[in-house]
């Protein structure tokens, strides 16, 4: 049994949703990893606190008030609609901004672990030289985390590609539009058109298995 359309539509969206949530999430946690890892501000507990949040807390809990937030009477339906941007829930737009608030623990620990790695006397040194904040940061800081680069893209991109409660409850199942892979997988399942839900769940193992061993492999050998 072969793939059918809907499912490698499903793929595409997969990969786009993965890959533009990635981007925005290391664009977006660098800065806020980094100064996690270095402020004393008495905010910084209950700041980490809140990004982890998406690790314990069930995903249907995120997506249900996600999608009442984003809803005709919650404060940011209100907002979009106000600017003429219409709803965010069941639309690509919406997805992505679940994902970002699901996987963003994925991009900001492990950057949050390598900038606490550098120590000071790199970016002291570069400062002892006259380089500013901006430039050891870009220097210094970043080509010595880029490790932590690494395996947070990755993971964030991985974890993306697996999401479903999220996802279901912020986007439904509208075909070309929400449907992303797991939601297919529980379509064929539903339907119990169990050969096409294996291609795609092997697929989803296979997947899994090696981003599991890229990370591995990334790994600093001791």
């Amino acid at each position: 049994m072969q793939l059918n359309a809907e499912d490698y539509a499903a793929i595409w969206l997969t990969l786009k949703l993965a890959s533009v949530t990635t981007v925005l999430l290391m664009l977006l946690c660098t800065p806020l990893a980094w100064w996690l890892a270095h402020t004393r501000s008495r905010w910084a507990g209950p700041i980490g606190a809140v990004v982890a949040l998406p690790l314990v807390l069930p995903p249907t809990v995120i997506g249900f008030y996600l999608l009442v937030t984003m809803g005709p009477n919650g404060p940011i339906g209100q907002l979009t609609r106000a600017l003429g941007l219409g709803q965010l829930p069941f639309t690509f737009a919406g997805l992505v901004i679940g994902s970002l608030i699901y996987s963003m623990p994925f991009t900001v620990q492990p950057l949050q672990r390598a900038f606490e790695a550098l120590g000071a006397r790199p970016m002291e040194a570069a400062a002892s030289l006259g380089a500013r904040p901006l430039d050891r940061f870009l220097t210094v800081a970043v080509p010595l985390a880029r490790p932590g680069f690494i395996t947070a893209a990755v993971l964030t991109f991985a974890h993306t590609v697996g999401e479903f409660g999220v996802v279901l409850m912020l986007g439904g199942n509208i075909a070309g539009e929400t449907r992303v892979v797991s939601v297919q997988i529980y379509d064929h399942v539903e339907a119990m058109e169990y050969s096409h839900a294996h291609w795609l769940a092997a697929g989803m193992v296979v997947f899994s298995f090696l981003i599991l061993l890229t990370l591995n492999w990334l790994q600093p050998k001791k």
